[in-house]
C-alpha cells in the first residue's frame, strides 16, 4: 500500500484506488470532471515524494503538480499533496472567521 500526507494528516491508498479515490474517501472534495486525465480540474502541487501515473495525462500539468485522478504514489513512496478547496480545508475555515459587517468576512 502507498500512504499518502496531506496538510492535516496522512493515509494509506486501497491497492487499485487512484489518489483522488483516497482523498474522496478520507472526506477531502477534491474539484475535478473526468477522472481520467483530461480536463486538469483536479490539479493539485506535489510536495514531496513521487508518483506514477495509472494512464498518461493528455491535461497540461505544470512542474510540481500532478493530477491524483489517474496517478498512484511510486512504489515505496511517502507523497506529500497539497489540496486546496477540500471540504475539509472549509471546515476548518469556517472556526476562524470573524464577521466584519454585513459585506466582509476576516479569515484566519
Amino acid at each position: 500500500m502507498s500512504r499518502v500526507f496531506t496538510w492535516d494528516g496522512s493515509f494509506e491508498l486501497l491497492n487499485d484506488e487512484t489518489m483522488l479515490e483516497g482523498l474522496e474517501r478520507q472526506g477531502y472534495a477534491v474539484e475535478y470532471q473526468c477522472r481520467a486525465g483530461y480536463c486538469g480540474s483536479c490539479r493539485t502541487t506535489l510536495v514531496g515524494g513521487e508518483v506514477e501515473y495509472i494512464t498518461e495525462p493528455l491535461a497540461y500539468v505544470n512542474p510540481g503538480e500532478i493530477l491524483p485522478c489517474c496517478c498512484r504514489p511510486a512504489p515505496e513512496a511517502r507523497v506529500d499533496v497539497e489540496v486546496v478547496g477540500s471540504s475539509r480545508n472549509e471546515e476548518r475555515r469556517q472556526d476562524a472567521v470573524e464577521d466584519i459587517d454585513q459585506y466582509v468576512e476576516k479569515l484566519f
